[in-house]
């Protein structure tokens, strides 16, 4: 892992403006994407994609307080009990860090697949970002099976407020796998400062454009 260079600790001025940065991002994000919501609705009414406009599942968050994740939906009605109905590819599923290669995963849509390659599904995001379930920039919330990765330095992972862009998105996304990917992720809560945040975020709009490691 390529270590960067980063600040020790977060002291309280860092945590108040990186909170006031974080209501402006949202609500001003919220507001300019009111014609994509708009226009998400009318594709979700009609189909093979007609169904709810969101997905949302359970996540951990800062100091385990837990929380549902916005997303627009790219799989199918009912995808959850699809996964679990299947015991080959849940097994396969938590094999390979909780997630499905996309040419295995029959719950996408062909929606979803452009969604997911855009990131354009992450957009909701930022109802959580604004609420303060998440912050802009913060380790990825991840479901609770998947806090025994951490072992025991998982309430070092969950003191600080989760992403929706993160160290280990920037460096790699699912292309790192755990048990590195705690390894990212627990190297920004000991070094998340201004200088940090702002090159985690260059850097996931370069691998968003990129689509790197995302499906």
């Amino acid at each position: 892992m390529t270590r960067e260079i980063g600040c020790k600790g977060q002291n309280k001025t860092y945590l108040f403006f990186k909170r006031v940065i974080d209501i402006l991002i949202s609500s001003v994000a919220l507001i300019v994407m009111i014609p994509i919501f708009i226009t998400m609705v009318i594709i979700y009414s009609f189909g093979k994609n007609k169904g709810p406009l969101f997905y949302k599942q359970e996540r951990v968050g800062k100091n385990k307080k837990k929380f549902y994740i916005y997303k627009f939906r790219s799989m199918v009605v009912g995808a959850a009990e699809v996964l679990k109905n299947d015991t080959e590819l849940y097994k396969l599923y938590v094999a390979n860090s909780y997630k499905l290669p996309p040419d295995k995963d029959p719950r996408i849509t062909k929606l979803g697949h452009f969604l997911r390659k855009t990131s354009i599904d992450e957009l909701p995001q930022f109802i959580n970002i604004f609420k303060g379930d998440m912050s802009l920039i913060g380790p990825r919330p991840i479901i609770e099976e998947e806090l025994k990765e951490y072992g025991d330095r998982v309430d070092k992972f969950l003191s600080v407020t989760p992403g929706a862009m993160g160290y280990w998105q920037a460096s790699g996304r699912s292309n790192i796998e755990y048990p590195e990917r705690c390894e990212y992720e627990l190297y920004y809560v000991d070094h998340a400062c201004f200088l940090f945040d702002l090159k985690i975020l260059l850097k996931n709009i370069v691998a968003i454009f990129k689509a790197d490691g995302a499906f």
